[in-house]
């Protein structure tokens, strides 16, 4: 395995060890395909560490039916590495307007409801939040609220958040941050979506 050398070495008074191994928050945003896709491949080298994985999807419709979720389901049952447990909350289209925004709203709350009760209760070692920070920008959930509880948060808790329009406040606490920019996509020539590649 290659031995990175970080740039700066943070007079914080941990060993390299302990500061190796603090846990992470992680944030995949902008406008680019990729960042639930990302969010997945951390999900299967964690399951690989025999880590307990929750997936929480936001705002998506609980109707669909995404890929990753049927594989990491499948790995998660085999008992060769960590399990997974996923969780549904949205009714809708994160890019649609819906009468039932109200309705939204409140899944999204409760859902967050859920992820706090989980921190708190050390349930899993990584966190999917795929889509959470729609819920953020929109006003539905409190930026400030969610940075105060990842620090807060007992453990070594792993949290990677998804979503376009991630909140500045999220965005400066946040470990690792990747902005996916798009250069092209076949939709921007007519092209809808295909299996295998959008789900």
């Amino acid at each position: 395995m290659p031995q990175g050398k970080p740039s700066v070495v943070p007079d914080d008074g941990l060993t390299t060890r302990q500061r190796r191994n603090r846990p992470l928050v992680v944030v995949h945003t902008g406008i680019g395909k990729g960042k639930s896709t990302a969010a997945f491949g951390l999900a299967l080298r964690a399951w690989n560490q025999g880590w307990p994985i929750g997936v929480f999807q936001f705002v998506k419709s609980a109707k669909w039916k995404v890929g990753e979720e049927n594989a990491l389901r499948v790995l998660g049952a085999s008992g060769e590495g960590g399990s997974v447990d996923w969780h549904k909350m949205g009714e809708g289209w994160s890019w649609v307007q819906r009468d039932a925004q109200m309705d939204n709203e409140e899944k999204a709350r409760e859902g967050w409801e859920q992820v706090k009760r989980d921190l708190a209760a050390e349930t899993y070692k990584l966190y999917v939040l795929d889509e959470f920070a729609y819920p953020m920008h929109w006003g539905w959930v409190d930026t400030d609220e969610v940075v105060s509880v990842l620090r807060e948060r007992p453990g070594t808790q792993h949290v990677v958040i998804t979503g376009r329009n991630a909140p500045g406040a999220l965005v400066e606490f946040a470990d690792l941050v990747t902005d996916m920019s798009k250069v092209k996509h076949p939709m921007d020539a007519g092209q809808k979506g295909q299996r295998g590649i959008e789900w």
